[in-house]
């Protein structure tokens, strides 16, 4: 099962979940949740997301039409 697919049951799974059993999930991974880093506080990321800009900005780095981006979406999907 693809990690898209297991990520799908999961939501719906807990979207219609009654409360007891959305307390147990919560619970388990509670500790993850809390763990999880704020992407604002990673110095690793902040430094790609400086250096794709000065790529961009450039020009060494065209990025992606809004045009290009809508098609590779339609593709995808």
């Amino acid at each position: 099962m693809t990690t898209t697919a297991i990520r799908s049951k999961l939501f719906d799974y807990i979207r219609l979940a009654d409360d007891k059993k959305l307390k147990a999930i919560f619970t388990i991974l509670e500790n993850e949740i809390s763990e999880t880093k704020n992407w604002w506080e990673d110095k690793a990321l902040l430094n790609d997301f400086d250096k794709r800009f000065n790529d961009w900005e450039s020009g060494k780095d065209k990025g992606f039409s809004m045009n290009q981006i809508k098609q590779e979406i339609i593709t995808k999907k």
